[in-house]
């Protein structure tokens, strides 16, 4: 069994990987940004929750609806990946950027 791992191949360039590890801690720090703000409480806490779940209907309906592109057009499956994964990764990024700029 150990030796499975040491002779399975992947298929993952380098970068594709790079970028997952990417957004896996960016996503770690806004989660960490937005546990602060809400724990707050107020009215900034009730807007950032709100956007929150907002946020994550949109991206997860973006994604769905590049993935079904993807398939419909004949992509690869890391083209699919990648436009799936795309509109989290660009939200992510954004909410990074706002949460750390009024720190």
């Amino acid at each position: 069994m150990g030796n499975l791992l040491l002779t399975r191949k992947h298929n993952l360039p380098i970068s594709w990987a790079f970028d997952l590890a990417r957004l896996g801690f960016e996503a770690w720090m806004v989660v960490g940004l937005r546990t602060a703000k809400l724990a707050m409480g107020g009215p900034a806490a009730m807007l950032e929750a709100q956007r929150m779940v907002a946020e994550k209907t949109a991206a997860m309906l973006e994604g769905q609806a590049a993935a079904g592109m993807a398939v419909a057009t004949g992509s690869s499956k890391a083209a699919l990946a990648r436009k799936a994964i795309a509109p989290y990764r660009r939200r992510v990024k954004e909410n990074r950027r706002r949460l750390t700029r009024k720190l």
